[in-house]
């Protein structure tokens, strides 16, 4: 681990693009983000299991039933043509959440894997080898949060991706009940113990859970004093720095957080806490209007080594979350330049 990130180093950082991303408009077709996202210089997608469902009710006019899987991998057989045709690759199949500690012998969990069957025909199809999976969330307290629990379902997990050379790329929600920071899903990969187990970083993810909170007048967390809450987030960056090692690291996804007008209410609506609503609603991409420390994120993850994906992952509905249009080829050009300019930022040798 270094400290020093020599802008060389990140000149040939594969960059990717999350499809679920972009796009307001209905005319915004999968078809019309893939040729909008390789125009940007982008070279791979995430490619969103939302976007799948899309794609098939555009091709066959009726949407697809989500458990018809085997109508659903050819829909991404053709979604793989058109991204082939764009020059992009599809990095990982997402976002996959609420798959690990139900109970035994529960209808959710026998659900669980039947998805993941069914997922990885579709992964197959995508020719991608890599899941993600996000930190469980608990409806209704049903989900354990015991961690040998939920390590066990991960390790199985594993076991059955590898009988098609598959990995698990595991990420903290920052609104998880039992894993929202980045040290929490580490320590759960090292337990699980597995070659085929490593890490989904996010930028939002990280800083949202550790540093911001949408509760608040100020966006921070407020139970501790501006400059004790920095110290501990430079403390837990400089942890992050020193002990995941970078073979560990399957990608990172950049965005930042708008502090929403109004606090958001401290409750549960539609399901969600109120760091999931900000994370669906709130989140430009770097250099948009966004407050969060997410230089310093990036450059703990940089600082490991780690030289792979960088994803542009934005959910952007504007500083009041409401939504707002555009056009995607502008977007996506700005999302390139952005990215860009994220980049130099976490060097320490810049300009």
């Amino acid at each position: 681990m270094t400290s020093y990130i020599p802008f060389e180093s990140l000149r040939n950082i594969p960059l990717s693009y999350a499809s679920c991303s972009i796009g307001t408009k209905q005319s915004d077709t999968l078809p019309r983000k893939l040729e909008a996202i390789a125009a940007a210089g982008f070279t791979a997608i995430e490619l969103s299991f939302p976007d799948i469902i899309a794609y098939g009710t555009q091709v066959t006019g009726k949407e697809p039933d989500v458990r018809e899987y085997a109508q659903l991998v050819n829909v991404t057989k053709e979604i793989k043509k058109l991204a082939d045709s764009n020059g992009l690759q599809i990095m990982m199949l997402q976002p996959f959440g609420n798959f690990e500690g139900w109970p035994s012998g529960s209808r959710e969990r026998d659900d669980a894997f039947r998805r993941v069957a069914g997922w990885m025909d579709i992964m197959d199809a995508a020719g991608t080898d890599l899941l993600q999976v996000g930190s469980s969330d608990s409806p209704a307290n049903r989900i354990s949060i015991d961690r040998k629990i939920i390590v066990s379902d991960l390790r199985e997990l594993c076991d059955l991706l590898a009988t098609r050379n598959m990995r698990l790329a595991y990420e903290n929600w920052c609104w998880s009940t039992h894993a929202p920071t980045w040290k929490d899903v580490w320590e759960i990969v090292k337990a699980i113990d597995r070659p085929n187990a490593g890490l989904c970083l996010d930028t939002f993810q990280t800083a949202a859970g550790e540093y911001g909170d949408p509760t608040t007048e100020t966006g921070l967390i407020n139970h501790m004093p501006p400059t004790a809450l920095n110290q501990i987030f430079h403390a837990s960056m400089d942890e992050l720095a020193q002990t995941v090692p970078p073979e560990k690291i399957y990608l990172l996804q950049i965005s930042d957080a708008y502090k929403p007008l109004e606090p958001l209410a401290d409750k549960t609506i539609k399901g969600l806490r109120p760091r999931g609503r900000w994370s669906h609603d709130f989140r430009p991409m770097p250099y948009d209007g966004g407050y969060l420390p997410i230089e310093e994120v990036a450059k703990a993850v940089l600082r490991t080594g780690f030289r792979g994906w960088f994803s542009m992952e934005i959910f952007d509905g504007g500083p009041d979350g409401k939504g707002k249009e555009y056009d995607m080829n502008e977007y996506a050009g700005k999302a390139m330049k952005s990215m860009q300019r994220f980049l130099s930022q976490c060097s320490t040798d810049r300009d």
